[in-house]
């Protein structure tokens, strides 16, 4: 089969389009024909090795695992001994360690659930990592309730495009912040009100929220709890913190500095959930939330799609066609 592999660590020219083994699913695990595939901020920092830290989990001079791509939609083509939930033929979606960008790979059916059924294959490869991040993030870690005021800054981006409109969806007014470009792509996800980060600085201004959700990290926590409400929650996911920690170390400064304020400073860490990912197929079929797809990019051009994702700032999400129903050659 064909994949994306990587064996050192560096940029797009490390991304090699090379025909490898067809991967087995253990006795957990099923097997998936992959249709979709998509791009996440993971996948950038992985391939760079960056921050440092994650080489401990990862490998310390060169990558570990050598296929590359988490977020996949497919069709079963075969279960371990243990799967009891699916069957050969289902069409699926789920996060993967690694492996996504390729022909076929296998998925713990622990992550895995029932693919949405109004949507498209490439739709739903958008899905898991930020649409899992952001429904945590609302419903778990900032506890969002009907009437609650909510800041995202990062709202056109593949975590935030979800979160606008999952904040709807549980009844908040939720104000998006991005660029100029984006802001009416923003203001159709269901945002009440958009703020140009260009020209106006919410931390600054006179409103405040009782959840900021900071999908960014250009703005730092002392700006932000500027911003919040006497007792708000701050949730963040992202921060520059250099090529050692990453955003790791403005995650452990929040929660230290939590001890001794009112308000609420949260790191947002999701982890892969195949319930979460069956509660969000409800949500998508419903008609409630909406993948949004910027660019859809054939298998053998993932580098340039990771290009495009990074360099060009995509909104929502950017995703990759990796075979088509009829083609089940290896």
């Amino acid at each position: 089969m064909k994949a994306i592999t990587q064996y050192r660590y560096g940029g797009l020219d490390t991304l090699e389009y090379e025909t490898v083994a067809r991967p087995v699913a253990a006795k957990d695990e099923v097997l998936i024909r992959v249709l979709g595939a998509s791009v996440n901020a993971a996948d950038w920092l992985l391939m760079q090795g960056e921050p440092f830290v994650a080489r401990l989990a990862f490998g310390l001079r060169r990558p570990k695992v050598r296929a590359r791509g988490r977020d996949v939609a497919g069709v079963i083509e075969a279960v371990g001994d243990n799967v009891r939930r699916f069957s050969v033929g289902d069409e699926v979606y789920a996060e993967v360690d690694a492996g996504s960008f390729a022909e076929y790979t296998v998925a713990h059916a622990k992550r895995l659930a029932h693919k949405p059924l109004r949507i498209s294959f490439g739709e739903a490869a958008a899905v898991p990592i930020a649409a899992t991040t952001a429904l945590q993030g609302v419903r778990d870690v900032a506890k969002i309730k009907p009437g609650d005021k909510v800041l995202i800054n990062g709202a056109s981006g593949g975590v935030g495009s979800f979160a606008v409109q999952l904040a709807k969806a549980f009844g908040a007014e939720v104000t998006g912040v991005c660029s100029t470009a984006n802001l009416e792509f923003v203001r159709s996800l269901g945002a009440d009100h958009v703020i140009d980060y260009t020209t106006e600085n919410f931390t600054t201004g006179e409103a405040r929220y009782d959840v900021i959700f900071d999908l960014a990290g250009n703005r730092s926590i002392a700006e932000c709890r500027r911003a919040l409400t006497r007792r708000g929650t701050l949730v963040l996911a992202s921060g520059n913190g250099g090529r050692v920690l990453g955003p790791i170390r403005r995650m452990l400064a929040a929660m230290l500095l939590g001890m001794f304020v009112t308000q609420n400073l949260r790191p947002l860490s999701a982890a892969a959930s195949g319930a979460d990912l069956e509660v969000l197929r409800e949500l998508i079929d419903a008609g409630t939330i909406t993948p949004p797809v910027d660019r859809s990019y054939p298998l053998a051009e993932t580098p340039e799609a990771i290009r495009y994702f990074v360099e060009e700032h995509a909104r929502g999400k950017v995703t990759i066609t990796v075979t088509s129903l009829n083609n089940t050659k290896e």
